[in-house]
């Protein structure tokens, strides 16, 4: 068996097993899921395991980036095989995939993460699509990232959470979006420590693959 290998953001995971797999989300009104979802992402990839970011919220398909690590690159080249209609580009330490905002969406993410190989991938949806994505056992998230405004979507926020939670999964909120500069950096995949509280990190990345 390989040694486990510390991550940047420091946490220890099995080369062994498998990765974590991280829905994120907004409750109510909130904005920058995205941006966390990729700094997520970020936060999980290693040299040689580049974190996956798919994005299902009906945004533009990125453009790949002119800097890529060669296992990003990788990992596009794999993803370009199995989901060749996709977008698919390689940013920085990241691979990130967009599929349509619907059921579709789905299918791509169970074909996408065969592909990743024991990295990390974070799953950026709209609350529409939550549910359907929790149900589908291809998919098997192991933890959710909730962004919000706790000042008002308090409420909502608790009955997320606690729906997450009830499903088996770690639940993080992420109470203030990142900085400008920070969420710029992290959608290029250039955010060597995630820019997220260590807090969420070790919550949602910290002993996630040991759990398998």
């Amino acid at each position: 068996m390989t040694k486990a290998k510390a991550g940047a953001s420091g946490y220890v995971r099995d080369r062994d097993r498998e990765g974590a797999v991280i829905l994120a989300t907004k409750a109510g009104v909130a904005t920058g899921s995205q941006a966390a979802a990729a700094a997520l992402a970020c936060a999980g990839s290693e040299v040689d395991r580049a974190g996956l970011l798919i994005d299902l919220t009906g945004g533009r398909a990125p453009r790949p980036a002119l800097i890529a690590t060669t296992a990003a690159r990788e990992l596009e080249e794999r993803l370009a095989v199995h989901l060749p209609e996709a977008g698919i580009a390689s940013r920085g330490q990241l691979c990130q995939l967009t599929l349509p905002p619907e059921r579709s969406g789905l299918d791509g993410i169970a074909a996408a993460l065969p592909t990743v190989r024991g990295a990390v991938a974070v799953v950026n949806l709209p609350p529409s699509l939550l549910q359907q994505t929790l149900d589908e056992s291809r998919i098997g998230a192991t933890g959710a990232l909730l962004r919000a405004d706790l000042a008002d979507d308090g409420a909502l926020t608790a009955l997320a959470a606690g729906a997450l939670i009830g499903h088996g999964l770690r639940v993080a909120v992420l109470k203030q979006p990142l900085g400008w500069l920070a969420a710029r950096r992290a959608l290029f995949g250039a955010l060597p420590d995630g820019g997220l509280p260590p807090r969420v990190v070790e919550r949602l990345l910290g002993d996630a693959a040991r759990r398998f």
